[in-house]
């Protein structure tokens, strides 16, 4: 499944609209906290599952969204992470959590 539109809705979701027609809505702090980088992986490991993070404004306000080659997106945060890259089968998959 390919995206045909990424964008930022209310500054409170990300929303993803298919090429089947579907649309994923993800909450920003969700998205942060399933960055699926080495550090953040760590974070949530060694968090555990009954953390629930509080998130400043920076770190769930997005700044841009690129695509990476035709399997994933990579999102910049305004606190300067930007080294997660999300894979769209992955987006579908914490959507739903």
């Amino acid at each position: 499944m390919i995206p045909t539109s990424i964008k930022v809705r209310d500054k409170k979701y990300l929303v993803i609209r298919w090429d089947d027609n579907s649309e994923t809505n993800i909450k920003l702090p969700n998205l942060r906290w399933n960055c699926p980088c080495a550090e953040c992986s760590t974070e949530r490991i060694q968090k555990g599952s009954s953390y629930i993070p509080i998130y400043s404004f920076e770190q769930v306000t997005i700044t841009n969204i690129r695509t990476i080659g035709n399997y994933a997106i990579g999102i910049s945060w305004q606190d300067g992470h930007a080294i997660g890259i999300y894979d769209f089968n992955y987006l579908k998959l914490i959507s739903n959590s």
